[in-house]
């Protein structure tokens, strides 16, 4: 069973090197995503080859030597060499996070002040002599037995050790409330008719995870999903990563519905808060862009833990809003800015985002 383990934990250990090897290429391909489970992801590894038998030429036994139709150069014939197989294995986010965290360099988030939620705790503390049955502590139980017939003169070796009540014992415990840190997560992202399909594959991958590293750093993350062009509404996560839509963009929408979400559901004094917004910088007006610097500075800023604004290159949008943003906060780190050029540039942006451990 050691050598088991042993094998296992080695093999893991290759899983996790290869996996880091290829991040950059996992990371832009989205092919994860799609093999997500509730708590696994099963990982496309054909890198790693399947051991093969070979045998070698003079091989004796039934059936060897030369049939009727075994012709030099006719028919299939077998290879020694090792084929393409492709092996899938499964990691758990955690692990993927880890991944993440080690090859980036991201730092351990630390939840900030007492934003937090309680949870409860049971605790076994001590030891009674009355409990119910269930609770019941064998071992110091068989123990008290013991020592009553070793003093009383009735130990016999071969006999049973019997309890009687006052032997017995039982386990006593405690219901706790402790801190629990817990965070919601506000994803936005602009679907108005600049971002095509590209440009939300590449939101869907940054998004799948940042969400990893979040839920690796936090007890309890919760996710809300945000979509606008001239108007915002909250959608599913299924919808956030497939809807099509077109029109227009009034990027204040998506901050306007994210305030009401988070100050009905979050209070800042309980959870850590992490708006992430996702476009291609194309707003409708100066005007609104105004208006969104405003709810940013005097509302949605300060209640964050960070704000992250990740701007997808397209052909079609105009890219000035990170700019305006730029001039807005030069020196805010609660404001964290990053330009995602393509679906290789996802790596780079995530640690921009999260590199500051905020």
């Amino acid at each position: 069973m050691l050598n088991i383990d042993r094998d296992l934990g080695r093999f893991r250990d290759i899983v996790r090197g290869r996996v880091r090897r290829d991040l950059r290429r996992y990371m832009s391909s989205g092919e994860l995503i799609g093999r997500k489970g509730k708590e696994t992801v099963s990982i496309p590894l054909p890198q790693i080859g399947i051991p093969r038998l070979r045998y070698g030429k003079n091989q004796g036994g039934v059936g060897q030597g030369e049939g009727e139709g075994d012709q030099p150069g006719q028919g299939p014939r077998a290879g020694d060499a090792s084929g393409e197989h492709m092996l899938e294995v499964e990691l758990t986010v955690d692990e993927l996070a880890e991944i993440l965290g080690e090859e980036l360099e991201l730092p351990r988030i630390e939840p900030k002040g007492n934003r937090q939620t309680k949870t409860t705790k049971t605790t076994y503390k001590g030891i009674a002599q009355q409990g119910p049955e269930s609770l019941r502590h064998f071992k110091r139980t068989y123990r008290r037995a013991l020592q009553r017939t070793i003093a009383s003169g009735g130990f016999h070796p071969g006999r049973p050790i019997v309890p009687i009540k006052d032997d017995k014992r039982y386990r006593t415990f405690e219901v706790e409330t402790e801190p629990r840190s817990a965070a919601v997560v506000v994803y936005m992202m602009d679907v108005s008719g600049s971002m095509g399909n590209e440009q939300k594959e590449i939101v869907r991958s940054e998004a799948f995870w940042i969400d990893a590293w979040l839920k690796h750093n936090y007890d309890d993350v919760e996710t809300r999903f945000i979509i606008h062009d001239a108007s915002a509404r909250e959608v599913d996560r299924e919808t956030f990563f497939r809807t099509r839509e077109s029109g227009g963009t009034l990027i204040s929408s998506a901050y306007k519905l994210a305030l009401e979400i988070l100050q009905k559901d979050y209070p800042p004094a309980d959870w850590n808060i992490y708006p992430f917004h996702f476009s291609d910088g194309d707003n409708w007006s100066q005007s609104d862009t105004k208006t969104c610097i405003k709810l940013l500075r005097d509302e949605l800023v300060p209640m964050s833990n960070q704000f992250s604004y990740a701007q997808v290159d397209s052909q079609y949008g105009s890219g000035q809003f990170i700019k305006d943003l730029e001039g807005a906060f030069p020196e805010d780190e609660q404001v964290v800015l990053s330009r995602v050029p393509n679906r290789e540039g996802i790596m780079n942006s995530i640690r921009e985002l999260l590199g500051k451990g905020n």
